[in-house]
């Protein structure tokens, strides 16, 4: 019988180690794929007041504001959603706050001496604000720099009461941020300090703080 000497065996394991680890690549690997920022970032809507289920939701993509009062359980009392309100599209951070209001209305008729002159009837109104700046934190939503007060900026790491107090100053004195780079000619932020800071603060557009009006 004939032996393959030490380096011919060699030589063989290799061969023998490369098929392998094609075969294996071939049949049984699978790479595993991320998905993109896009795909996994969820948009974060609170919903209080007068919902069954108050609270903070998560949505996969931007809820209208009748998705978002659903998924809180919908309203405590039969309401029926207006067509501009309810297909309104809600952005992450969003505070939909669901309250009870009554309204004096005339009589249909003329009345007698025992009834009362007005009737009271129930409406729903939704008002559109934004959720707390220690919740915006827990889910990575930047704070608004045109929007945030001393105390919500003592909650950034890094900011303490006296920068923050020089935050708002400069806000006050330049009438609102119009950018983030703005946080660089604030008194006491360097650029090592903006580095630091700069992810937890955006710019926005005024926020919207008109009701929707909902009838029952």
């Amino acid at each position: 019988m004939k032996y393959f000497s030490i380096p011919q065996q060699c030589v063989l394991f290799s061969v023998a180690a490369v098929l392998l680890g094609i075969l294996y690549l071939k049949f049984y690997y699978q790479p595993i794929s991320f998905p993109s920022e896009e795909l996994v970032k969820e948009v974060v809507v609170e919903v209080s007041g007068e919902v069954r289920s108050p609270g903070v939701y998560l949505f996969n993509k931007p809820p209208t504001l009748s998705e978002a009062v659903g998924r809180a359980g919908g309203l405590k009392e039969t309401a029926q959603f207006d067509i501009p309100s309810s297909s309104e599209i809600l952005g992450t951070g969003i505070l939909l706050i669901v309250t009870k209001e009554s309204s004096q209305i005339p009589p249909l008729r003329p009345l007698s001496n025992e009834e009362h002159g007005e009737i009271k009837q129930q409406g729903i109104k939704i008002k559109i604000s934004r959720m707390a700046a220690n919740k915006l934190l827990v889910f990575s939503i930047p704070l608004d720099l045109n929007r945030v007060s001393m105390e919500d900026l003592c909650l950034i790491p890094g900011i303490g009461e006296s920068l923050a107090q020089e935050v708002i100053a400069y806000r006050e004195r330049r009438r609102g941020f119009r950018s983030v780079e703005d946080l660089r000619n604030v008194k006491g932020i360097g650029e090592k300090k903006w580095k630091a800071i700069k992810h937890f603060f955006t710019v926005t557009q005024p926020l919207r703080v008109d009701s929707s009006e909902l009838k029952p």
